[in-house]
């Protein structure tokens, strides 16, 4: 995992998996076992436990983020790895096809980049005051970030939108980032779906409520105060790989897209910043938090 261990948000992750797995007959414990390593983001921690785990010749390794796949992938060509929430697979070099993925790699693909445009589309429906965002993310953890950021910058005109790319490494940077944003009116945060940004989710919470910032991001990030998300659901895609993880020995699976996203909306963090969501996106969410 490339989450924190005590982060309710990826243990629910976990949770699901292995709900799932118990359903094919693996009970861990029982049937199977199970090594759980939680890097929380941490590009050395990555390189730690890929060793580790690879060490203990395991039959199948679920990584969850590509840095936990890349980091895999240095270790081993013969363990298969099942992926999870991993930015263009084929872009990264972790298979040849989506169909046919080669190799000893296969999964979830996730975060399809075009769906950037649709984030600054409901930051700006929500939130019509905004004109300018930073997009907040770790170089260190984040690989796919310029597929976002070329995404995020080619729709933000179309919005009347500019956008400052604001890569962060500590707390202090964060707060930076964000702060420079209130200098002027019309600001607003993009958190990219970043293991970096996972592990620091409460100070960017924080510092966009300080700043009276509207802030787009995770599902994690709105049910934690941020004010709107438009994401796939991440914990149904972990226990989707439990079917993969079932048969992986009888063969590799194809890669697979998600399909179906949601739409999250925080009402709290809305009145907060003095914003009136509109009827109809009220209408269109999947989930309103109050």
């Amino acid at each position: 995992m490339g989450f924190a261990e005590n982060d309710p948000f990826p243990r629910r992750m976990v949770s699901a998996f292995a709900d799932a797995l118990g359903r094919f007959g693996w009970v861990e414990g029982k049937k199977i076992r199970i090594d759980y390593r939680f890097a929380a983001g941490d590009p050395t921690l990555f390189k730690t436990y890929a060793a580790e785990l690879v060490g203990l010749s395991p039959d199948v390794i679920l990584a969850s983020t590509p840095t936990a796949v890349t980091a895999l992938r240095e270790q081993t060509h013969t363990i298969p790895i099942v992926f999870v929430l991993v930015v263009d697979p084929m872009g990264q070099g972790f298979v040849q096809s989506l169909a046919r993925p080669g190799g000893n790699i296969t999964g979830f693909g996730a975060f399809d980049p075009p769906i950037m445009g649709k984030w600054l589309e409901l930051l700006k429906e929500i939130a019509p005051g905004v004109t300018w965002a930073a997009v907040i993310f770790s170089p260190d953890t984040a690989s796919y970030a310029p597929l976002f950021n070329r995404e995020i910058e080619a729709a933000a005109p179309s919005f009347g939108m500019t956008v400052t790319l604001a890569p962060v490494r500590s707390d202090a940077a964060i707060g930076e980032a964000i702060d420079l944003e209130a200098r002027e009116a019309g600001g607003s945060v993009i958190c990219l779906p970043d293991t970096f940004n996972a592990r620091h989710r409460d100070v960017i919470i924080a510092a966009a409520a300080r700043d009276r910032l509207p802030l787009i991001g995770t599902r994690d990030f709105t049910e934690a105060g941020g004010l709107i998300s438009y994401i796939f659901d991440p914990i149904d895609l972990h226990a989707q790989a439990a079917s993969y993880i079932d048969r992986i020995l009888r063969g590799a699976s194809p890669v697979q897209q998600p399909t179906k996203y949601s739409l999250t909306i925080n009402l709290k963090t809305a009145k907060a910043l003095g914003l009136t969501v509109p009827p109809g996106m009220l209408d269109l969410a999947d989930e309103v938090i109050e």
